[in-house]
This record gives structure tokens, sequence and C-alpha cells, in this order.
């Protein structure tokens, strides 16, 4: 749940090694993106992130595009089925304007409706 990804999410900011990372299905929720998305902030080794299953929402996703603005490193990232709607996926393709290094993203199963397709197309 959110404390553990808090707890995981403290871990990160001093993390040196790992490069991926697993939390699919943990029911984070969209403190625990939260707390995820400040570590990305100022981890510099994670290059691969699933997130998939764990109701982050619009909020949450807003969050981890906070961090992708600034993430020098993170190559691929999975949020599928998080309920982030088209208010998300906006949060997203924004942050994807000036990241430079991101190659991968799956946001299936999101309800993004034609809406939010449309800002992540283009």
């Amino acid at each position: 749940g959110a404390e553990g990804a808090a707890a995981i999410a403290e871990a990160l900011r001093g993390n040196a090694v790992l490069k991926t990372l697993n939390l699919n299905f943990n029911k984070i929720g969209v403190e625990g993106a939260k707390a995820i998305g400040k570590a990305l902030e100022v981890n510099g080794v994670m290059t691969t992130l699933n997130l998939k299953g764990n109701n982050i929402r619009a909020e949450g996703a807003a969050a981890l595009a906070s961090a992708l603005r600034v993430n020098e490193v993170l190559t691929d990232l999975s949020l599928s089925c998080n309920k982030i709607g088209a208010e998300g996926a906006t949060a997203i393709a924004e942050a994807l304007r000036v990241n430079g290094v991101l190659t991968a993203l799956d946001l299936r199963f999101n309800g993004l409706g034609d809406e939010g397709k449309g800002v992540i197309r283009d």
C-alpha cells in the first residue's frame, strides 16, 4: 500500500544500484505515487518502473509527471490500469515535452478517452 511505497521511495532517494522496480498491483494509490514521484526527482539510476494496477488516478499521474520533467534516466514507465483519465494523460503529455529520455510508456486501460489519447499522441 501507500505506506510501503513511501518506505520504498525513501530508499530510492539514496539508491545508486537498483535499475528496475516492479510494484504492479500493490495498491499504492495516489499517496504512494506521490512518494515514488518525489524519489524519482532525485534518483539517478532507475531506468524501468512498473506501477501497473495501483489506482494512482490523475493526481498520482500528475505527481509522476512532475518527476518526469526533471528525471534524466527513466526510459521505461508502465502506468497501465491506473484510472488516470484524460487529466492524468494531459499531465504526462506535458512532462514528455521536456523529457528527452523516456522511450517506452504504457498507458493502456486508463480511461483516457479521445481527449487523453489525443494529448499523448501530440
